[in-house]
This record gives structure tokens, sequence and C-alpha cells, in this order.
């Protein structure tokens, strides 16, 4: 029998979108359906959705720190973070999308740039 097998380096990027997508969500989502809730009620949401980000997030550095090095992880959480956040904020969120995300994604990029070099 033949498993499939896929690099740790791809897993470790799925596993790093899913998480930022729940980390989005206990971060932001509250500042448009809990609005009226006490900011301690909110804090118990975000934390309960947090629980799921982390249970993706943990796994997924330490799959992904075998093939990358903790800088490179680093930077590549925050180009995934704003990848996730630019359709939150527009999707989800209403918000208009605006040139700043254009130039934010092109200083992530040098970043990318000089830590994977």
């Amino acid at each position: 029998m033949h498993y499939l097998h896929i690099h740790s380096g791809v897993v470790t990027v799925c596993m790093l979108i899913l998480s930022n997508v729940f980390m989005t969500f206990a971060w932001y989502a509250h500042l448009k359906n809990l609005f009226s809730l006490p900011w301690f009620g909110a804090a118990l949401a975000s934390w309960g959705i947090a629980f799921f980000e982390y249970m993706i997030q943990v796994p997924a550095n330490r799959i992904g720190y075998t093939v990358f090095t903790l800088p490179q992880l680093k930077i590549m959480q925050e180009v995934i973070a704003l990848g996730v956040f630019i359709p939150f904020v527009t999707l989800y969120m209403g918000k208009p999308l605006n040139l700043n995300f254009l130039w934010a994604s092109l200083c992530l990029l040098g970043a990318v740039y000089f830590m994977f070099k």
C-alpha cells in the first residue's frame, strides 16, 4: 500500500493558514459580533476560538522547525497573517481594500527575501 507523502513545508504552511484563520477571528471578530458584550465576555469567547488556533499552530511550528529556521517560520507566519487578514477585513468586516495593504505586503516580501536568502 502506498501512502501519500506530503512535504513538511507544505503541511506547515497549510496548518499555519488554518491557525491564522482562527487567530484572526479570535482577535477581531468580537468587534463586529460581540461589541455589546462586556470586554471579559468577548475575551472568553476569543480564548475559546484561540484554543483551536493553538491546537493547530503549535504542531505546525514543530513540524515546520524540521525544515525551516525559527526566523523563517516567524516571517512566514507574518506573511500568512496578512494574507488571511486582508480577506477577513474586506469580506467579513466590510472594510474597503486600499493601497496600504499593497505597501505592507511589499514590505513583508522584502522581509521574506532576507529571511530565506
